[in-house]
C-alpha cells in the first residue's frame, strides 16, 4: 500500500471510530459491539504503526499519550471567561427579567440545568480540537489540553464539514457522574489515601493532575453549554447553535427548554427542584440565558458577568443547631476524623445529631467549639456538614477542641505525615480499625481465607471472639458453631480456609496487613529487597525510599508500622502460629527479570491474573497497571484490551503466554 492511499484508509477508519463515538458516548445508540468497535481501532493503530508520519494529534488513538507533564501553561481568554451572577430567589429571578426587558423587550430564555462540575473552554481550528483550559481568574487559565483529550465525550475531529463550524471556541462543564464518584472515592479509601468531598472537587483536582493517564482512569465527562461568540452570521441563537454542535459531535445538556415568560422559567425551575436528585450527575441550580445573540450583545457585560445570563441556586437543605460535643472517629485506614456531636435537627428527610468535621484544619479554619450555634446542611443532598459557625450567639462557655496526641480508642500515639492534614492511628490492632484491617486481611488478593466476609467479621468482633489477626488462627468448631447461619459444614469449610491461609507467602502475608501505601506491588518489592520481615523492620528509612518503585510515602508507612510495640508483637504471634515471614526463593531465579517491567492484558490460560503478576516479582521483575515507553513487556492474553494497543503504537514488546513460559522455564 502507498502511503497516499494508506493516508485515505486512516482517515476513513478515523471517520468511522469518531461516528462510533458519537453514538455510544452522545446519543447513547451503539451500533457495534465492544469486539467490533476494538477491532476497528486495532486496524487504525496497525495503520499508523506502518506509517507513524500519517499520525496526527486528533486521531483517535492519541487521547492518552506521553510523558506526565512537569506544569501547566498559561491561557489568555479571549472574550473573558465570565462566571455567571447567583440568584437565590424567584424575585431575584423576576429582578432579573426586568433589568433584561428594559433594553430587550422581545426575549426568550433557554433554561438548562446547572452542572456541578469545572468550566472548562474548548477551540477547534480546522474542525481540530486544538486547546483546553481551565477559567483560572477568568482572564488567564491552564492549558489542559492532554487532560482534556482524555474525555471521551470531547470530538478530536467535529463530525461535520460545515465551513462555518471550521475556526471556534466554546465552554462547558467537566463533571463526574454520581457513580464513577463514588468508585474513585472507594478506590482512594483502599489505597488509604484522602476522600474527596463531592463531584466537583474531585473533578477538578483531576484535571489538575499532571499525568494523562491518571485523568483518563477518572473517566470524566462533560457538557457544552456556553458558545461565548457566534460562530457565524448563521447562526442567530442559543439554542439553534447547541443543536447544530450537537450534530457536529458535542454533548449537551438535554435537560433543557425555551420559554418566553419568567414565570415559565421560574416553572420549570421548579419541576427540577426534587426531580435533579434522580439524574446521575449533580445539579445545584438552573441556567437562565436570553436566547437571542443580537439581544446578549445589546445586554452586554459587567466587569464579572454577563447581563444577558444568571444562575438560580437551589436553596441548600440547612438547619440551625447546637454542638454539645466533638468527638473524634477512627476509619479503616487509621485517619482520625472530628465528628461534632449535637442537638438532634430535622433536615432533608432524616434527622441529624452528628456531623462530620472533616479535619483538625477545618476545625480551626472555621473556628469550630464545643457549645457552638451552627448552621447545617446535606452535601450533595447526603453528607451533613457544619457550613459556618453563628458566633453573634456565643455566650462565652464555647470551648475550643485540642488536638488529639493520642488514638481516641487504643491510645496509640497518633502520626501527621508530611504534607497530610491527617491524624493516623498505625496501630494495627486498634479496635476501631480492625474490622475492615480483617476484612482486607482475609481478602482474596491477601489471606484468601473464604467464608471470612463482612457479616463474620462483624459477628466475630462484636461478640469479642476476635480483636486481631492472630485470634483468626485461634477460632475453635465450638466457637463458630454457636454463630448465628453457622452449621457444620460451614463451620468446618472456613476453619480449614484459615489453616489453608498459613500457607500464603510472605509477599501475601505483608499486603495483608494493610498498612497504608502497601499495595501488593509495593509488598514484593519490599519482600525481593529485603526477604524476611526482621530485615524489613530494622531497615534504615533510607534504604526503604532508595529503593525504585517505592519511594518516601512507604518507607514512612513501614517505618511508622514497625516503632508501634503492639504491631510487633502482633508480627511475633502470627510468626508462632507459623505465617511465613521469609521469602524463600533463591537469589538465581529472582535474577531473571530483574530491573524488568510487565504489563498484563487479556486472559491467560495456565495463570490467574494474580499468580502472574507473582510469579513475574518472584523473578526480580515489577508489574504495572499502564503502557509506557519504559515498558519492557507487555504480556498479552487472549481479547487484549487498550494496553495492548498502546504497547503496539509504542513499540513495546509484546509475548505471548507460551514466550512467557519460555522465559520461566528456559529449555
Amino acid at each position: 500500500m502507498t502511503k497516499t492511499q494508506a493516508k485515505k484508509v486512516i482517515e476513513k477508519i478515523r471517520k468511522e471510530i469518531n461516528l462510533h463515538n458519537y453514538r455510544y458516548y452522545i446519543l447513547n445508540e451503539p451500533i457495534l459491539s465492544d469486539f467490533e468497535y476494538d477491532e476497528l481501532y486495532q486496524q487504525l493503530v496497525d495503520f499508523e504503526n506502518q506509517f507513524p508520519d500519517l499520525i496526527t494529534p486528533d486521531s483517535p488513538t492519541q487521547r492518552v499519550g506521553g510523558e506526565p507533564l512537569k506544569e501547566f501553561q498559561s491561557v489568555t481568554h479571549s472574550p473573558l471567561m465570565l462566571s455567571l451572577d447567583n440568584t437565590y430567589t424567584y424575585d431575584e429571578l423576576k429582578e432579573f427579567d426586568t433589568r433584561v426587558r428594559k433594553i430587550a423587550p422581545k426575549v426568550s430564555y433557554i433554561v438548562e440545568q446547572k452542572v456541578d462540575g469545572v468550566a472548562v473552554s474548548l477551540k477547534y481550528q480546522d474542525g481540530k480540537f486544538i486547546q483546553g483550559a481551565t477559567r483560572g481568574d477568568g482572564v488567564t487559565g491552564d492549558d489542559i489540553t492532554i487532560n482534556l483529550k482524555t474525555i471521551i465525550s470531547i470530538p478530536l475531529q467535529i463530525l461535520t464539514k460545515d465551513k462555518s463550524l471550521n475556526t471556534f471556541e466554546i465552554r462547558g462543564e467537566v463533571f463526574l457522574t454520581k457513580k464513577q464518584f463514588a468508585k474513585l472515592n472507594q478506590e482512594r479509601e483502599e489505597q488509604g489515601e484522602s476522600l474527596f468531598a463531592n463531584p466537583r472537587n474531585a473533578a477538578a483536582g483531576s484535571l489538575k493532575l499532571l499525568d494523562p493517564r491518571i485523568v483518563a482512569q477518572r473517566k470524566l465527562d462533560i457538557f457544552v453549554h456556553t458558545i461565548p461568540r457566534p460562530l457565524s452570521q448563521a447562526f442567530t441563537s442559543d439554542s439553534q447553535t447547541l443543536k447544530i454542535l450537537q450534530k457536529a459531535g458535542f454533548k449537551i445538556i438535554l435537560h433543557s427548554d425555551l420559554f418566553e415568560s419568567i414565570e415559565q422559567v421560574i416553572e420549570y425551575c421548579e419541576q427540577w427542584k426534587e426531580a435533579r436528585h434522580k439524574l446521575p450527575y449533580e445539579v445545584d441550580g438552573m441556567v437562565i440565558k436570553v436566547d437571542d445573540y443580537q439581544a446578549r450583545l445589546k445586554l452586554g457585560d459587567t466587569q464579572k458577568s454577563p447581563r444577558w445570563a444568571v444562575a438560580y441556586k437551589y436553596p441548600p437543605m440547612q438547619a440551625t443547631t447546637k454542638i454539645t460535643n466533638i468527638i473524634f472517629s477512627v476509619g479503616r485506614t487509621g485517619v482520625v476524623t472530628p465528628v461534632a456531636k449535637m442537638t438532634p435537627v430535622f433536615l432533608s428527610g432524616s434527622t441529624i445529631s452528628h456531623s462530620t468535621l472533616h479535619n483538625f484544619d477545618e476545625i480551626k479554619r472555621k473556628d469550630i467549639r464545643v457549645n457552638d450555634t451552627v448552621i447545617i446542611e446535606k452535601a450533595g443532598e447526603v453528607i451533613p456538614q457544619v457550613v459556618k459557625v453563628i458566633t453573634d450567639k456565643r455566650t462565652g462557655k464555647e470551648k475550643k477542641q485540642p488536638l488529639p496526641t493520642r488514638c481516641p480508642v487504643c491510645h496509640s500515639k497518633l502520626f501527621r505525615e508530611a504534607e497530610e492534614v491527617a491524624l493516623r492511628c498505625v496501630n494495627a490492632s486498634c479496635p476501631a480499625q480492625i474490622k475492615g484491617r480483617l476484612f482486607h486481611f482475609a481478602s482474596r488478593s491477601a489471606m484468601d481465607i473464604e467464608g471470612f466476609g463482612w457479616v463474620m467479621v462483624n459477628t466475630l468482633v462484636d461478640k469479642k471472639l476476635v480483636k486481631d489477626f492472630a485470634d483468626i488462627y485461634h477460632l475453635k468448631y465450638d466457637d463458630l458453631i454457636k454463630l448465628e447461619r453457622m452449621g457444620d459444614k460451614s463451620v468446618n469449610n472456613l476453619l480449614q480456609a484459615i489453616n489453608n491461609s498459613k500457607t500464603k507467602p510472605y509477599s501475601k502475608v505483608l499486603f495483608a496487613f494493610g498498612i497504608r501505601h502497601i499495595g501488593i506491588h509495593a509488598a514484593r518489592l519490599l519482600v525481593f529487597n529485603f526477604p524476611s520481615i526482621d530485615k524489613l523492620s530494622k531497615a534504615p528509612f533510607d534504604s526503604i525510599s532508595s529503593i525504585k518503585g517505592i519511594g518516601s510515602a512507604v518507607a514512612e508507612s513501614i517505618t511508622n508500622f514497625f516503632r508501634d510495640k503492639e504491631n510487633i508483637e502482633l508480627v511475633n504471634r502470627l510468626k508462632q502460629i507459623g505465617l511465613n515471614f521469609t521469602e524463600t526463593s533463591t537469589t538465581p531465579v529472582k535474577s531473571v527479570f530483574a530491573g524488568k517491567t510487565f504489563v498484563l492484558t487479556g486472559a491467560l490460560k495456565n495463570y490467574t491474573r494474580e499468580k502472574a503478576t507473582e510469579l513475574i516479582s518472584q523473578l526480580g521483575g515489577n508489574v504495572s497497571s499502564s503502557v509506557s515507553k519504559k515498558t519492557d513487556y507487555v504480556l498479552a492474553g487472549t481479547e487484549p484490551g487498550s494496553k495492548y494497543t498502546k504497547a503496539k503504537s509504542l513499540g513495546v514488546k509484546i509475548i505471548t503466554e507460551t514466550d512467557f513460559d519460555k522465559m520461566v522455564k528456559p529449555q
